[in-house]
């Protein structure tokens, strides 16, 4: 038996080329006869367009009483149009190969639409239907009341989110709507009926006041064309743009406990509100926060995951919040977590000390190397679809910032030394300016917690 020769070759293993430089890409930007404004970014070989359209109507505008209106109203412009119910409008949608989407934030109502490049002219058909002339039928608007009670008990319930509920109240003015539930409470919404949601419509949502952002691969789309035909015929009155009230915060270090009696676990929730986008410290704070707690290799992960075993992950973060053309605005700086009820006043102990270190020692040179190859690096990655384009660019217009911002973040974020970033996040969370939250069983951690010395301690109910 003769042994077979091998006739594999062998090849050295290919060298990565040299990387090709990336920017943010710029958007076009002209107007519609009816006042829409309209950024477009043409990506070639981005076959699904993305479309997202700013209505400024901010919560602020919600009647009193009737927070959640915004939501409601949001979501009823898909449930049928002067043209189609909302079956068949659903229908029309999923024959486009289209998805449509709302939400109502603090800033305004986003409606967002995803459609393959060859089915765009439809679509746009239907987006500006459900703009121009959405129905409002009242058996779907109260099927969507019904909807958003059912999902509270549910929010409520999702330790997470009843923290987060928790911060706003506490840290915001009490007659301020950013201090109350986004979507509305029990009491608010089941007061919302069509009528309320076709006044509320006709008063705020406008053309001259909206921008449409349209992002993929447009080659062979006259989208002038498109544009005119289709959301250029929805009219309404000029209005001024809304003014929102300036954020204010009350920040004194002080613990509110959320009780939930039998609860293994302590939701924490951290914050305070800090610089937004529109303040030149942004870069440096981002990159900062993201080497507190952007990552499972950042400060407080090593500490509370690695080195002490309390916790699956604590995240530092910065959300923006809103902002206004002449005041700017304001983020909420948070770090938040979960840890085992049995060392909740140990793992805020050490969670202090992470941030009074960094403030001694300030970061390192290769935790600020490491941060800004994650942020700066990953830029092409996240941003290869057309939605993850249209989005920012959509932000961008809702915080009323620059088309290029996002350019210049980017070349910022690598320019920022480790000096300004660590003095940035030193400064966003000062150890004896921040509200805790926290969601556990109050009748264990409430001494601990108060041993720790972090100001006054409240027990609310869960």
């Amino acid at each position: 038996m003769t042994e077979a020769k091998s006739t594999m070759e062998f090849h050295p293993r290919p060298a990565g080329g040299e990387p090709r430089p990336w920017a943010f890409p710029a958007p076009d930007r002209g107007q519609l006869p009816n006042g829409l404004t309209v950024l477009t970014c043409h990506r070639p070989g981005q076959k699904v367009v993305a479309v997202d359209v700013n209505l400024a109507v901010p919560l602020h505008e919600e009647p009193e009483g009737l927070d959640g209106l915004s939501t409601i109203m949001a979501r009823a412009l898909t449930e049928g149009t002067d043209k189609y119910d909302a079956e068949e409008f659903a229908a029309e949608l999923e024959r486009c190969g289209a998805t449509l989407d709302t939400d109502a934030d603090h800033p305004g109502v986003r409606v967002a639409l995803e459609v393959p490049a060859s089915r765009l002219s439809k679509a746009l058909d239907l987006l500006a239907d459900a703009l121009r002339a959405p129905a409002f039928p009242e058996g779907e608007v109260e099927r969507l009341v019904r909807n958003r009670l059912d999902e509270i008990p549910h929010e409520l319930a999702n330790p997470a989110r009843r923290a987060a509920k928790e911060l706003f109240r506490e840290l915001f003015p009490v007659g301020d709507r950013i201090s109350r539930p986004r979507q509305g409470t029990e009491e608010t919404v089941e007061r919302i009926n069509a009528t309320a949601v076709r006044a509320f419509y006709q008063a705020h949502v406008r053309p001259s006041t909206a921008t449409v952002v349209v992002v993929g691969d447009l080659t062979g789309v006259d989208l002038d064309a498109e544009l005119t035909r289709t959301l250029g015929q929805w009219t309404g009155s000029e209005a001024k743009p809304v003014e929102l009230p300036a954020i204010t915060a009350d920040d004194r270090g002080r613990v509110v406990v959320v009780d939930r009696p039998g609860a293994v676990q302590t939701q924490l929730m951290i914050g305070r509100i800090g610089a937004d986008r529109h303040d030149r410290v942004w870069p440096a704070q981002v990159l900062g926060t993201y080497c507190l707690g952007g990552t499972l290799t950042s400060r407080l992960d090593r500490v509370l995951r690695e080195e002490k075993g309390y916790t699956y992950g604590v995240r530092a973060f910065g959300q923006v919040l809103y902002s206004t053309p002449d005041q700017g605005g304001a983020a909420l700086m948070g770090i938040s977590g979960s840890v085992a009820t049995d060392v909740t006043g140990p793992a805020l102990a050490d969670l202090r000390q992470v941030l009074v270190t960094l403030a001694e020692e300030g970061l390192t040179e290769e935790e600020r190397d490491t941060a800004v190859r994650n942020l700066v690096g990953v830029a092409p990655l996240r941003y290869e679809t057309a939605s993850a384009v249209s989005s920012t660019l959509a932000d961008q217009v809702e915080q009323h910032l620059p088309d290029d911002f996002q350019a210049q973040l980017y070349a910022r974020l690598a320019e920022t030394g480790t000096v300004e970033a660590t003095a940035a996040v030193v400064n966003a969370f000062p150890v004896d300016r921040l509200v805790t939250v926290l969601v556990g069983d109050a009748e264990q951690i409430v001494e601990p917690v108060k041993s720790l010395g972090w100001g006054e301690v409240k027990v609310v109910s869960g």
